[in-house]
């Protein structure tokens, strides 16, 4: 996995407030008693208790709910969920985890004890918690016994996804294990046959097969979506703007911007999208997406052709956005699947900055390059031994 860092800033988008004034009126009433003994006397009825305000959200000039703005989905809470965990943690539950990323966060920043060459072949890291947190266990598949990233190239954020108030420990609420469904007999020969089609060759053989993120061409994991997780390393950022039209979501990894077209209609099935067609139409208060019309080479876990992506947006408060999605593929997934993330509003003095991939994409030419040194190593070798 390469390193690119950004040359260049701007904001697409700031935050823009129309706020909904909601009146309401209370009546009071009275009521005369009846008269007794030639004295009346008249008796007010209770006072009502004026009903509670809804929190106010910023709207556009037509009343829709205003999504704009720059927006994080960062947090340490996993796409699934352990094996029969609950899906509503404690709140102690969800600070010891955030207790236990912090620490694992602090041990990958702290110095080395020695002023040594790194040992040939890397070395397993070791964590201060008895059980490494989810991130420390990615970080590790990710760069092996050599290391990847240090913490001063992460922001993976360093809180448990709350949604509604409530900590939880999967992204995943259907089904209620909290699991991706498997997949179908006819998506796993579909694997098969695609492992085998890249086993023809090596791994390094050329640009064309090495993943996406590593082309610069879309961000590794799922940032961009549909549907739009965070990728638990950086850049978990988002700036959407919004017209009566379209809305419009850019994602700064890797600067990809989906067009999301108010009340539109899906062309015909051969009309393929990178990020597939989204049309979006409001119900109520919530704006919701669906998506179709995957291309092969971006689709999510094995899913393209015949997938399905419907997603909701609604603003919970000035500071908020909730996100529900619902994935349909029944030639891939044995049964569809749904999950629920909340969008941070990123602080007035943050920008979302532009991904400047290509221009410091060094990582691809040296991994290709590695792998023609290996290759004329492996050369010399074999002629030495002849």
């Amino acid at each position: 996995m390469s390193l690119q860092l950004p040359v260049a800033s701007y904001r697409l988008a700031g935050l823009t407030v129309a706020a909904a004034v909601i009146g309401i009126s209370v009546a009071g009433a009275s009521a005369s008693a009846p008269q007794s003994s030639g004295a009346s006397a008249r008796q007010a009825s209770p006072a009502a208790k004026p009903t509670a305000r809804p929190p106010a959200i910023p709207r556009t000039p037509d009343g829709r709910p205003d999504l704009q703005g720059n927006w994080s989905n960062a947090t340490i809470t996993p796409l699934e969920r352990r094996v029969n965990g609950p899906l509503v943690l404690t709140e102690a539950a969800a600070r010891a985890e955030e207790r236990s990323t912090a620490a694992d966060l602090e041990a990958r920043d702290a110095p080395r004890s020695d002023d040594g060459p790194p040992p040939v072949g890397g070395v397993v890291r070791n964590s201060p918690n008895a059980e490494p947190s989810y991130l420390e266990q990615l970080w590790r598949g990710g760069g092996g016994t050599v290391g990847g990233y240090n913490t001063f190239w992460i922001d993976p954020g360093d809180k448990v996804l709350r949604v509604d108030g409530q900590p939880r420990s999967s992204i995943i609420v259907d089904p209620p294990d909290g699991r991706v469904p498997g997949y179908t007999a006819e998506a796993r020969a579909r694997i098969a046959k695609a492992a085998e089609v890249r086993m023809q060759f090596g791994e390094y053989d050329h640009p064309e097969l090495r993943p996406n993120a590593e082309r610069c061409i879309t961000s590794f994991g799922s940032n961009a979506g549909p549907p739009m997780l965070p990728n638990y390393f950086y850049n978990n950022n988002y700036t959407i703007v919004q017209s009566k039209d379209s809305v419009v979501i850019l994602t700064e990894m890797v600067h990809d911007a989906r067009v999301i077209r108010i009340n539109g209609v899906h062309p015909p099935a051969r009309t393929r999208k990178w990020f597939g067609d989204s049309i979006g139409r409001w119900d109520g208060d919530t704006l919701v997406i669906e998506t179709t019309n995957f291309y092969e080479r971006h689709g999510f876990r094995n899913s393209w052709e015949n997938l399905k992506v419907t997603e909701r947006l609604s603003r919970r408060d000035a500071r908020t956005l909730n996100y529900r999605f619902t994935v349909e593929d029944p030639t891939t997934f044995t049964a569809p699947f749904t999950g629920e993330l909340v969008f941070n509003a990123m602080a007035p003095d943050q920008l979302v900055y532009e991904y400047a991939c290509h221009e410091a994409n060094y990582g691809l030419e040296g991994v290709l390059s590695g792998a023609r040194a290996q290759e004329r190593e492996a050369a010399k070798k074999k002629t030495q031994q002849q």
